[in-house]
């Protein structure tokens, strides 16, 4: 069976999030713009369709191992861009925050 490419659907996510990430917790501050969350939104949405089926507190800290070595990766450590993976992988598996999708 061939893998589905879910790629393909990053961008109907991205321009979700482009347009709503200031209101999310972590943003709130206004100290980093949509640039600087957008690598931590697509490993979100990549991890959730490639881990598809695991729960996050399960793989979570593997996630976090692997960000360092992400392609898209900026700058950022796990810490500062945690809450947009997870918003992220939640929008993905289905644990959305109200009024998504």
């Amino acid at each position: 069976m061939a893998e589905k490419d879910y790629r393909l659907g990053w961008t109907e996510d991205e321009e979700y999030w482009r347009t709503n990430y200031s209101s999310r917790p972590y943003a709130s501050t206004g100290k980093q713009d949509y640039t600087f969350y957008q690598p931590a939104y697509r490993y979100g949405f990549e991890s959730a369709h490639r881990y598809e089926g695991r729960n996050w507190n399960d793989i979570e800290s593997q996630l976090s191992r692997d960000w360092t070595t992400y392609e898209h990766r900026t700058k950022s450590t796990w810490e500062e861009i945690k809450g947009a993976v997870r918003d992220a992988w939640d929008r993905v598996t289905g644990k959305r925050p109200v009024g998504t999708r």
